[in-house]
């Protein structure tokens, strides 16, 4: 297998560099050399603001530019796994405000578009937009896939005989292409959009439309001629539940509560955010079958500090629950599943997938720098249960944790964006993450 970390050589010689640019600064201005957690408790909070990478190639006596309105950050997608083969492309966030800052919340949208050495197209736009004054939130989630994903059957002890070999992979994609694991190819066009209208303080409540299309699914595995017939969990899920096994369709509303009290969506300090979607999918609507899935999440920041409002634990949680029918195989909750797939770090994205699935994740998050607070890092532990029915495998009684770090570089201060790159490792699975926006 080739090792990724050659590629990331350019990447890890920038952050020593700006690292050092940093600490040559602070020489050449006499401030203090003493050790980083002695400076911390020496240095008092309001002479040491948060600072961004700008901030180290501008003159001390320049005056800094006022903020903006927008902010664009856009990153290179250049990587390699076995199931995408040579992945080139770009990715991203854009930062907006829709009214004053004062009284609106910030917005955001990442973005990717990339191909591969296989012919597969990823594209995808994921926005949460508070309109002025906070009155609307609004929810989306644009893809468009030509794609190939390796499933592994239901239940977190999928699969359930032998041992899945060690795997890279990069951003979630990909995964491993041995005898355990069950290759598919796939377009994929997804559209959902939730508005959500203000009730009080922090409260919003709403509708949403959501409509997902699988087709031109090429189960590689699947060899109904061959003698013994040779099946696989996603023929086997959609024969027994009525779903054909070559395309399917959801489309459904949603009832949506949602109680958003961070200071930052896209890199928060403190607050709490919590969401509970319900979503029905109609035959009359265009759906396969009526089914209908439950999501509910929170999250919360605790700081650690009254001095550094960088350094802080966040806490993660959610569940998704196939409650009425039976969802089709590859819309089953899935690790990778929540709105910006940044869920299970240290896995591939559907690694697990089950009727029911519940996510915990808890991150350190802290600066490293001692004043400017350029530069951070993070420490995080993740832990994922999902369940198979058909085999009496129930939520919590396997659980699949993955633990990681990594490194944080402020690019722009106002918007609180960071460039972010993880390294998790999981049950023999690692990954590396590059992008520009926190994970939750």
């Amino acid at each position: 297998m080739k090792n990724p970390l050659p590629s990331l050589l350019p990447l890890i010689s920038f952050l020593l560099a700006i690292s050092g640019l940093h600490a040559q600064q602070k020489a050449s201005t006499g401030e203090s050399r003493m050790p980083a957690s002695d400076t911390l408790k020496a240095i008092p909070a309001k002479d040491c603001p948060q600072k961004a990478i700008g901030d180290l190639f501008r003159k001390k006596e320049e005056a800094p530019k006022p903020p903006k309105k927008f902010m664009a950050l856009i990153l290179p997608n250049i990587s390699s796994n076995p199931s995408n083969g040579f992945v080139l492309g770009v990715g991203g966030t854009f930062g907006w405000y829709m009214g004053p800052k004062e009284e609106t919340r910030v917005s955001s949208a990442p973005f990717t578009i990339a191909v591969t050495s296989k012919q597969q197209l990823i594209t995808f736009v994921k926005s949460n937009i508070y309109t002025k004054e906070n009155k609307f939130f609004l929810q989306g989630d644009w893809r468009y896939y030509v794609y190939s994903q390796p499933t592994y059957g239901l239940g977190t002890n999928a699969p359930d005989t032998g041992n899945l070999p060690n795997n890279f992979h990069w951003q979630g994609e990909g995964g491993s292409t041995n005898t355990l694991s069950f290759p598919m190819k796939y377009n994929y066009f997804k559209f959902s959009e939730i508005v959500n209208i203000k009730i009080r303080e922090n409260f919003y409540a709403g509708i949403g439309y959501h409509f997902d299309y699988y087709y031109a699914i090429n189960d590689e595995k699947l060899h109904l001629d061959s003698i013994p017939a040779e099946v696989t969990p996603h023929y086997v899920y959609s024969d027994t539940n009525r779903y054909s096994t070559t395309q399917y369709k959801m489309s459904g509303l949603s009832a949506n509560i949602v109680y958003d009290s961070r200071d930052n969506q896209a890199n928060p300090y403190k607050g709490i955010y919590a969401n509970i979607n319900y979503r029905y999918n109609f035959k009359f609507l265009g759906s396969d079958q009526d089914a209908s899935e439950l999501w509910t999440e929170f999250r919360t920041y605790v700081s650690l500090s009254k001095k550094r409002a960088r350094n802080l634990i966040a806490f993660w949680a959610f569940g998704d629950f196939n409650v009425t029918g039976d969802l089709p195989y590859m819309t089953l909750p899935a690790l990778g599943g929540d709105q910006r797939a940044r869920s299970g770090r240290g896995y591939v994205n559907g690694r697990y997938r089950g009727k029911d699935l519940v996510y915990g994740e808890v991150e350190w998050r802290f600066p490293i720098s001692p004043c400017s607070q350029i530069l951070g890092g993070v420490l995080f532990v993740n832990a994922t249960t999902t369940d198979n029915p058909a085999r009496n495998v129930a939520l919590f009684q396997y659980i699949r944790p993955a633990v990681g770090f990594g490194i944080r570089v402020m690019i722009n201060k106002y918007f609180r964006t960071n460039i972010n790159l993880d390294f998790a490792i999981g049950s023999k699975s690692q990954g590396f993450y590059f992008s520009g926006q926190e994970t939750y």
